[in-house]
């Protein structure tokens, strides 16, 4: 298996901080959404990325999020095999200490 790329939430507040514009996908539950989210990101569950593959670009890179980076690196691993690019945040939002969106 091909080895995912990974961004740390360190990294990921500077590129925000920077202005950077990043695809973030949040794909926790919606129970753990209301918690907070990263300012910006779509929120798409885990189990509906299959159905939901038409609103992701091949051409764009995309930020994987979860609440401790298991199952986004899951995520990336099976959207890395339909051919698209993808980021694992590392940590998860236990880690994330930004802003959140409610």
């Amino acid at each position: 298996m091909e080895e995912i790329q990974e961004i740390t939430t360190d990294e990921l507040q500077k590129k925000l901080d920077a202005g950077e514009n990043l695809e973030l996908v949040d794909v926790r539950e919606d129970e753990e959404v209301s918690q907070g989210m990263i300012p910006g990101a779509k929120h798409i569950r885990m189990g509906t990325i299959p159905e939901n593959l038409d609103q992701f670009d091949k051409d764009k890179e995309y930020i994987m999020i979860c609440r401790s980076g298991n199952r986004s690196g899951q995520v990336c691993h099976y959207m890395q095999e339909q051919g698209y690019k993808v980021r694992n945040m590392v940590g998860g939002m236990l880690d994330w200490s930004g802003e959140k969106q409610f």
